[in-house]
């Protein structure tokens, strides 16, 4: 059974909430793997827009995302430009408003945290806000309303404000097991045969996957 084109803009028949991100993100500083989806009933169109926020090209990060990425309506990805000046002793952006003698305004100077990466097979719930230079590891599953400042480990599951992780979805070995084997990685003909192990919760079985 072959997979879907992951550049269909709405793969759910009779619904155009949702649409796979290759589908609708044309920019060179978000990078989005294949099948990543983000819904909306308002129109996953706006993704850019409404969920990647103070993405300035000056500054340069990226959002990264993997594949298989799940992304629930109104989800925040807070990029570096919104970040104000700390290093003296106004945070007012003077630069961005065109006053005289306001220094050049630098990524430095705003704290530049890194880019922002989401691995993959992640869930990010409704209204989940991912601050800049995060990094969520694969498999993890972030809760409704989460604020994410800080890392996520693969797997884990974050909620609250702020987000703290609450548990891990697996034991350890299994997610040790599931970060060698990368089902994500996978050919389309390799998914297809074994998407009932993937759906699974058989390891032993998903590890004799062919």
């Amino acid at each position: 059974m072959p997979l879907p084109d992951p550049l269909t803009r709405h793969p759910i028949p009779g619904w155009k909430g949702t649409a796979f991100l290759k589908a609708i993100v044309d920019h060179p500083l978000v990078e989005v793997g294949d099948y990543s989806y983000y819904d909306d009933s308002r129109g996953p169109e706006h993704f850019l827009a409404r969920c990647v926020r103070y993405h300035f090209d000056l500054i340069g990060d990226r959002l990264i995302i993997g594949r298989f990425v799940a992304i629930a309506q109104a989800a925040q990805f807070i990029m570096n430009g919104a970040n104000h000046p700390m290093g003296g002793f106004s945070t007012f952006p003077f630069q961005m408003f065109g006053f005289e003698g306001a220094p050049a305004m630098t990524p430095e100077g705003l704290g530049h945290r890194g880019d922002t990466v989401i691995g993959n097979d992640v869930w990010i719930g409704r209204e989940a806000v991912i601050m800049p230079g995060v990094t969520i590891g694969d498999g993890a599953i972030i809760g409704t309303r989460a604020q994410v400042s800080r890392d996520v480990p693969p797997y884990a599951v974050v909620v609250g404000n702020p987000g703290k992780v609450v548990k891990l979805r697996f034991p350890p070995e299994v997610v040790s097991a599931l970060l060698a084997i990368r089902w994500w990685d996978w050919d389309g003909d390799k998914i297809s045969r074994n998407l009932t192990l993937i759906a699974g919760a058989d390891i032993d079985a998903l590890r004799q996957a062919v």
